[in-house]
């Protein structure tokens, strides 16, 4: 692990407790949350993806957010990692938990789709068995 991923770490968690308990501004989502923050080798960069529960409107509302608090963000991320250069930070929308979600849905509906088709299929077995059993006790009975 090199150091520009400890960095990254660190800036993460940091940025999450930053997020979460410093920025009052009303356009941040409640739901927000730091999935990954990649930094460059000499650290002068770093790019957070950041995942925000809602819709359009408030990916939209927390990215304006993020922007017009970078500068307070830079600052003490800058102070609480005790770097000597303050990492000039790009925020990017994480849309992996929101694909996983949808993905995870689709595939419970694939399986209860799947299980209704054998339980029909089960069904028509059934009547077919029936149909068949009586037809042979007719015969018998003749």
């Amino acid at each position: 692990m090199e150091r520009s991923d400890r960095v990254g770490d660190e800036i993460r968690n940091v940025l999450s407790m930053i997020l979460r308990d410093e920025i009052r501004d009303p356009r941040l989502p409640p739901l927000v949350s730091v999935t990954e923050v990649k930094i460059t080798r000499d650290l002068s960069h770093a790019t957070a993806y950041i995942s925000v529960y809602g819709d359009e409107q408030a990916k939209t509302d927390c990215q304006a957010a993020l922007k017009s608090a970078n500068g307070f963000i830079r600052r003490e991320i800058a102070k609480r990692v005790k770097l000597r250069i303050a990492p000039e930070i790009h925020f990017v929308m994480d849309e992996s938990i929101e694909r996983g979600m949808r993905m995870s849905k689709l595939i419970d509906q694939t399986l209860e789709h799947d299980k209704a088709a054998a339980h029909d299929t089960d069904d028509e077995k059934t009547i077919e068995n029936t149909a068949q059993d009586k037809g042979g006790m007719d015969a018998k009975e003749k």
